[in-house]
């Protein structure tokens, strides 16, 4: 880790919440006049979109276990390593973009699914800010824990994440309950060893927890709310953490145990704030005593 140039990493994958958590750092960057690098976890995947498919077929038809965004086979999780090992050094590094969609593609004039080019980060920045699936990943070649400041989880419960990706891979994508299905167990061997374990590293974990039914997400008819929901709040080690203050500023917040809170899911944007601006900032101001 480097107190001279900040690694922040955000951890977490659908239906957690994420945007919620992007949207949050974002108002404290803006509010605090901070300069963010701001590096998505896509573009760190090894394959884009047309030679996923075609990595995904050929494991299939080889019989071995299928491979999946989730797991090392389809990432670069060795030059992720890098780049937080060397932005912590010296501030500096090398980024891409993955385009998602037609619309983020036409400035690049580029198809959607590809990379853009590898770039240099620019200089000055307060610090790097990492969203994805993979900010506290370890594996047999990468660590990238090593140089994280300070690791966020944001994790659904297990059902609500499988809810929020029917939902989406069948109304935006197209595909049927079955084939949305089998997506999640072709994944299941590297969500359990890739993406769970990384919320047991984490500082601070934003765990979603819906209070309507979703036993059997697999009819579910939609994605509940945040306002159907409680956010669990685990801090790892809870020492200076001002539990008062922030139940007093979250309304009918209450603690679970003696390193957690609980708060209703339509305040989770402002208690992201309020924990972590804090934290952000002390990181900031250590990093200008360097």
């Amino acid at each position: 880790m480097s107190q001279k140039h900040p690694v922040i990493a955000v951890t977490g994958s659908s239906g957690a919440g994420t945007s919620t958590v992007k949207n949050s750092f974002e108002h404290i960057f803006r509010r605090e006049k901070l300069n963010p690098v701001v590096v998505e976890g896509d573009s760190f995947h090894r394959y884009d979109r047309e030679a996923m498919k075609k990595a995904v077929a050929d494991s299939e038809k080889k019989g071995g276990r299928p491979i999946s965004h989730f797991g090392p086979e389809a990432n670069e999780f060795d030059k992720l390593e890098a780049l937080f090992k060397e932005y912590g050094k010296s501030g500096s590094g090398k980024t891409r973009l993955y385009l998602h969609n037609d619309e983020e593609a036409a400035p690049h004039k580029q198809k959607a699914g590809t990379f853009t080019p590898w770039s240099p980060i620019a200089p000055g920045s307060d610090m790097l800010f990492y969203e994805g699936l993979h900010g506290g990943i370890k594996s047999d070649t990468a660590d990238v824990t090593k140089y994280v400041d300070l690791l966020v989880g944001v994790v659904p419960i297990v059902n609500l994440e499988w809810i929020q990706k029917i939902h989406r891979d069948m109304n935006a994508r197209g595909y049927s309950v079955e084939a949305v299905t089998q997506t999640i167990l072709r994944r299941m061997h590297d969500y359990v060893h890739y993406i769970t374990p990384q919320f047991s590293r984490s500082h601070i974990n934003f765990q979603r927890v819906p209070t309507v039914d979703t036993s059997n997400p697999f009819i579910a008819l939609d994605i509940p709310t945040l306002d159907e929901s409680f956010v669990v709040i685990r801090f790892r080690d809870p020492k200076g953490v001002d539990f008062p203050y922030l139940l007093s500023m979250i309304h009918n917040s209450f603690m679970s145990r003696p390193n957690s809170i609980v708060v209703p899911g339509g305040k989770m944007g402002l208690a992201i704030e309020l924990v972590l601006a804090p934290l952000i900032l002390d990181l900031v101001a250590k990093s200008k005593r360097k």
